[in-house]
């Protein structure tokens, strides 16, 4: 996979960098990978491809009914290395499972996105409208995807991890969400991962404690 430079996204991946919206903040991107493979993406795509096979003849002796039996098929399979390996370059400290990930991966279609978007965006894309004249933020991403990937031709997916599978949850997310177009045609995968961080537990809260100098001056101060 390699990462994909496209201008359409640059406005938008600004301004939802770091969304301030009170006691909390966004943070949102926009990415497109090709699926060309690396040296690196081909030996784990085997690992991969190896990792869901011995689980498929695990399962089909066990379960016949295994929620993975369908990744018998290879284009399914292929499909499911193709995000979890953009996954992976997302979160390149993260180790995902190929067979775990697939239980957190969903088909969907657009307008379940447009409806995560206005659920769980709506105060930004008030902002959004206010400093770019009346703009809809669902609309500016809507044009922004489709002129890299042509959304038409895309199957999307949600990636709806427990806690254990979302690397954001270690930054002490509220919610996250993502979503992902993939593109068979062009090969090329576009993400949108979005996150919410209450700003008591975000990093820098997380990372903001005093040092053994403030530490002493703080009890210096204290009445005993």
């Amino acid at each position: 996979m390699k990462f994909l430079e496209y201008t359409p996204f640059d406005s938008i991946n600004l301004f939802l960098d770091q969304l301030n919206l009170g006691d909390c903040a966004i943070r949102g991107n926009l990415e497109a990978f090709s699926c060309k493979h690396t040296s690196t993406d081909r030996r784990l795509s085997i690992s991969l491809e190896h990792e869901i096979l011995d689980y498929l003849g695990k399962s089909s002796d066990s379960d016949p009914s295994s929620p993975v039996e369908h990744l018998s098929s290879r284009s399914s399979r292929k499909t499911l290395i193709y995000l979890v390996l953009t996954l992976g370059h997302m979160y390149p400290d993260y180790d995902f499972s190929a067979v775990r990930a697939h239980l957190f991966f969903q088909e969907e279609e657009m307008e379940s996105f447009k409806q995560m978007i206005d659920t769980y965006l709506s105060d930004a894309s008030r902002q959004w409208a206010a400093t770019n004249e009346g703009s809809s933020l669902l609309d500016s991403m809507t044009k922004a995807i489709d002129e890299v990937i042509k959304i038409r031709e895309c199957d999307i997916y949600s990636y709806n991890p427990d806690s254990d599978g979302d690397p954001v949850q270690e930054k002490g997310a509220i919610w996250s969400f993502y979503y992902f177009f993939y593109n068979r045609k062009l090969k090329r995968v576009v993400s949108f991962r979005c996150y919410c961080t209450s700003k008591l537990s975000g990093d820098d809260f997380l990372t903001g404690a005093a040092s053994d100098g403030e530490e002493e001056d703080a009890l210096i101060d204290m009445d005993i």
